[in-house]
């Protein structure tokens, strides 16, 4: 048995809230949280528990792991890399930012490398538990099925129609997928969105307009479905869809996700909401970027005032360049210059970023004025919810994973603990 003591530990209150508590012990080992003691009744009763086995906080906030659903790369690696030390490369770098779990996020590229990609994650999620650094949860597909009118740094020439067909044999990889749901075909008379059809209208070439005027209850969603059932969240993003279209995928198809709102979508206009207006008008849970280059300070603010900690989720969508300071890098088959906070392609057009995971936390918190509590709520119980995991993580209490990130007030990571494990940092 392992112990934490001295910190300020953020835990669930009768409502799953979380509270900042002070004067607890937290008991774990690799089986999970054992117990969340008062520590006078600790040290009086444990006299077992030797001084190796005490980790003190030393007056820091003890929380849940974050979980990371959306990243390419950092430290030089990529998702894309053909080589299975990219993978070990993210873990490692993924703890040193308090992350615990993680989804490493694909390209738009040749469905061959795509493929490949996710056999390769497939192998590495083998090795949960063994290793020194994140868990991998399975993978983000950003892309193919996108729309080329939103497609960022996206490749054009791989984007192609969503075909449930060929996620089919890696279901047990993708955990979520990025889709354009105006790029979803028309339904075939006689068809019915929970069954997969033949002989759909296929995506538009890059700069046509997708299905102009299909409204939404004519469109085919029974990629949308086959994933629900398969246990694969759908998400929006690089997405031309107007306002109509986005709202009936979030309110009548089940697509409860939206990925890096803003960015890559059409924009909130007041004639004409677009998918931002659909992702605010709903209990969507959104993806945001807080490295104050891919969404302004002010924008957070309204943000948070709007969806609050239960439906927003920070992510980094860092690249490979993350860690390695200023330089040009690859990013999905195209040179990415990297000034400071801001990766630019050629055209000026913003990439990924290059942030990590803690310092958007510092960032949004500074920006909003968020309490620690709510804002740690973002990467821990809002995403585990979003994944279907909340039953195992997500949140510190009895049962669960012993994935716990130990930080100071201005998020700097101390320790990170997987699985009951030290892969991170040491004692505080």
């Amino acid at each position: 048995m392992k112990a934490i003591t001295n910190g300020r530990f953020l835990l669930p209150n009768e409502n799953g809230a979380f509270e900042e508590w002070t004067g607890c012990v937290l008991l774990y080992d690799e089986a999970g949280i054992q117990a969340i003691e008062d520590a006078a009744s600790f040290e009086a009763a444990c006299s077992g528990v030797t001084p190796t086995d005490v980790l003190d906080a030393g007056g820091r906030f003890v929380a849940p792991g974050f979980l990371n659903v959306h990243v390419h790369g950092g430290g030089g690696a990529d998702t894309m890399d053909d080589t299975p030390e990219a993978l070990t490369t993210l873990r490692r770098q993924q703890a040193a930012m308090g992350v615990t779990a993680f989804l490493p996020t694909t390209m738009t590229c040749p469905w061959d490398d795509i493929t490949a990609a996710l056999a390769r994650v497939r192998t590495a999620m083998q090795a949960n538990g063994t290793g020194d650094g994140a868990d991998i949860l399975g993978a983000h597909l950003e892309g193919p099925f996108i729309s080329p009118a939103e497609k960022g740094s996206q490749e054009a020439t791989n984007i192609f129609p969503a075909d449930f067909a060929k996620l089919a044999p890696f279901t047990d990889v993708v955990r979520l997928v990025t889709i354009a749901p105006e790029e979803l075909p028309r339904k075939v008379a006689g068809s019915s969105d929970g069954e997969q059809t033949s002989g759909l209208e296929p995506v538009a070439a890059a700069g046509v307009a997708p299905l102009a005027g299909c409204p939404a209850d004519e469109r085919d969603w029974s990629f949308v479905e086959a994933c629900k059932r398969a246990g694969i969240v759908v998400s929006i993003g690089h997405t031309a869809a107007d306002y109509e279209t986005a709202a009936a995928a979030i309110q009548s198809h089940g697509v409860h996700h939206v990925t890096h709102l803003f960015n890559a979508m059409t924009g909130l206009h007041h004639r004409r909401p677009g998918v931002v207006g659909a992702a605010l008008d709903t209990a969507a849970r959104v993806e945001l970027i807080c490295d104050n280059v891919h969404v302004a300070p002010a924008v957070q603010r309204l943000v948070w005032r709007l969806k609050g900690k239960g439906q927003l989720i920070l992510i980094t969508d860092a690249m490979r360049a993350c860690g390695l300071g200023d330089g040009t890098y690859e990013f999905g088959g195209h040179a990415v210059t990297v000034t400071g906070e801001r990766a630019l392609l050629a055209d000026g057009t913003i990439a990924a970023s290059v942030a990590t995971l803690n310092r958007c936390l510092a960032r949004f918190r500074e920006n909003t004025g968020a309490s620690m509590a709510d804002v740690i709520t973002t990467v821990t119980q809002t995403p585990a919810k979003d994944l279907d995991l909340g039953a195992e993580r997500g949140a510190l209490a009895v049962g669960k994973r012993a994935d716990i990130t130990i930080f100071d007030d201005d998020m700097t990571i101390f320790t990170t603990i997987v699985g009951g494990r030290l892969v991170y940092g040491g004692r505080c």
